[in-house]
């Protein structure tokens, strides 16, 4: 069978577990957490192994909390994120950074744990059963290509916003192949009923709320990281050193790629339901969606595993 990897983003989980602590709030019966939930679907999909990209400093605690748990399901491994990570030659450049460098470094951090096409999340977003399915069949079957091939599980707008407050989302433009042409990060998107809105003082624009948009669900092949790299030292080299909250995003990344003609992006559709805890105040909506889904027989009662049983399948 063909292998492909989870890799899920969790370094920007903060450094106190428990109370607080969206990430890692229950939302399920058994004091399931959404990591739960995205790992079950993975491996239901195929995906045989998950690395967690995480600070070194809350090792100890993670695994306490999940890390000990999911390993006793799949075959896990770990990235580590630090600030300080970064070449030699800008260590002084920077030396009063204390914010990891985004995504795109959260993802060169896995170089050495990752050799096999693998797919990217965030630690606190609920994606849905058939993203999963969806992006396991093209990394497990992608074809060859002068371009790199990447793929990207798009949502629909207004399946992906909050009702307590804005969001940033990147709205993607798709050809008729369904290959992506363009994506805009865009900020503090509100719902208004039927609409998805950005305002600015008195001026509101209106964005399509069936527009595709990206939730940092990449589909990668390991050759991704040499990019990855070489851009990041650019990236550095033109960060003003009075910037200490620039950031190395994928999303952008993979946007001046496309521009340079360098990759092609597939972006595969998913109609489910996104959830997550953006703000404290979703937790309840979040609560809810996830007892819908065990009681639609889509979930069993529970997705935990508990520390010292067999490692074996959750199906």
């Amino acid at each position: 069978m063909s292998r492909a990897t989870l890799v899920i983003m969790a370094a920007g989980i903060g450094s106190r577990f428990g109370g607080g602590i969206k990430q890692l709030a229950p939302i399920g019966p058994n004091g399931e957490i959404i990591m739960d939930y995205s790992v079950y679907d993975a491996i239901e999909a195929g995906f045989d192994k998950v690395v967690f990209v995480i600070r070194k400093d809350l090792e100890k605690d993670f695994k306490e909390v999940i890390g000990n748990r999911i390993a006793q399901k799949v075959e896990v491994a770990y990235a580590y994120q630090e600030v300080s990570d970064i070449p030699a030659e800008y260590a002084e450049k920077f030396v009063g950074r204390t914010k990891p460098w985004g995504t795109g470094q959260a993802i060169l951090c896995c170089k050495d744990v990752v050799s096999e096409p693998f797919l990217v999340i965030n630690a606190d977003d609920y994606y849905g059963k058939s993203a999963f399915k969806e992006a396991y069949s093209y990394l497990t079957s992608i074809p060859s290509a002068d371009k790199i091939q990447v793929c990207m599980v798009g949502f629909v707008l207004k399946n992906t916003l909050s009702e307590n407050g804005g969001v940033t989302r990147g709205i993607c433009r798709v050809d008729e192949n369904g290959m992506l042409q363009e994506i805009i990060e865009t900020h503090n998107i509100e719902k208004d009923g039927d609409k998805a809105v950005v305002r600015e003082g008195d001026i509101e624009t209106e964005y399509d709320a069936d527009s595709p948009v990206s939730m940092n669900m990449w589909g990668l092949t390991p050759e991704f990281f040499a990019i990855l790299k070489n851009g990041f030292e650019q990236f550095l080299n033109k960060t003003d050193m009075e910037d200490l909250k620039a950031e190395y995003l994928l999303p952008t990344i993979i946007g001046e790629l496309l521009k340079e003609g360098t990759v092609s992006v597939k972006v595969l559709k998913s109609e489910d339901q996104w959830f997550g805890v953006t703000y404290k105040e979703d937790r309840e909506t979040v609560v809810e969606a996830v007892k819908s889904l065990i009681d639609k027989g889509i979930y069993p009662d529970s997705c935990k595993a508990e520390q010292g049983t067999h490692k074996k399948p959750y199906i």
